[in-house]
Order: C-alpha cells, then structure tokens, then sequence
C-alpha cells in the first residue's frame, strides 16, 4: 500500500473508479482541470501492487480543507483502507497548514457517515438538493484537526454548529 500525489496519467484509472461508484461521477476533463488549472486542489492516490486502489481530493483553502471526493474501488472497500485514505488526507491537509476539514455526504449514505464520524467529524448543517442525480440532501460535517509534534494530525474532537 502507497500513497502519492495524482498524476495526469492517472486519470483513466480514476474515472472507472468514479463511474464504479458514484451515481454522478466526475469526467476525465474535470479531474484534468483540478490537476492543472486549480491552484487549491490537492488529491492523492492509494496503489496496491501497482494498480490505482483509490483516490481522495480536497481543497485547500487557507486554514481550511474541504474534501472533494474519495472513493475506492468495490473489491478494497469494507477493509479498512477508507479510513487509511481519510486519514492520509487529514494529515496531509494538517501538514499544509489546514486546522478544520470539511465534507459533505449523501444523507442516505449510512456507511460513510459512520466512518466520517469514527475519523472525528461532526454534523453541522445540510445542503438541500445538493446531489444532482435524485436532487438528494447532503449532510456536512466538519472535523478539527490538530497537528501533533511530528506534524501528524488527529482529530480533535468535533465542531459544534460549524459553518457551511
């Protein structure tokens, strides 16, 4: 297992993840406009032996991050390495000077919602109609994150009332 930096090469492998999980998933050319035209994205992949297992992305926003997507493929997924994605992603925003992250999750999306709340993140508000594929809201939560002396972070309990 290796986490890197999302190259354009990338790309293909990201987008059959996308359309294997996502109801309304991403194109190739956005993915290419977050790599290249987007000085705030920041988005990682997950190998396995080689192969693209996943992905996660998220905006960095001065003191905020706000994760844009994360996904694996169906045959990794139920075996912990979500929440090893999450975790790279919080740290690695933590690194980049972020102090809060942020995430918005389909509210019927039962299974998430528990790992994002495992990973410390709170419910603060909902996005109504935020899906377009079935007009579905979305929760968003937030976490705090706090960097530790190696500048690894954890998550410092949770917001109450966070912004949107």
């Amino acid at each position: 297992m290796e986490y890197r930096l999302m190259k354009l090469d990338d790309i293909a492998a990201i987008v059959e993840i996308e359309q294997e999980v996502f109801a309304a998933p991403w194109t190739a050319e956005a993915f290419r406009n977050e790599l290249t035209n987007n000085m705030f994205a920041k988005y990682m992949v997950l190998e396995m032996d080689g192969d693209v297992a996943g992905y996660g992305g998220m905006w960095l926003i001065i003191d905020e991050a706000h994760v844009t997507n994360i996904a694996l493929r169906s045959q990794y997924q139920g075996q912990g390495y979500g929440k090893a994605l999450l975790r790279e992603l919080m740290k690695t925003a933590s690194y980049l000077g972020a102090r809060r992250m942020t995430l918005e999750v389909r509210v019927s999306n039962e299974r998430a919602q528990s790992l994002y709340r495992k990973m410390g993140f709170a419910p603060s508000g909902v996005r109504p109609n935020y899906y377009s594929d079935n007009m579905e809201d979305a929760l968003i939560m937030w976490a705090d994150l706090i960097p530790d002396n190696r500048g690894e972070s954890e998550t410092a309990g949770t917001l109450e009332g966070g912004e949107a």
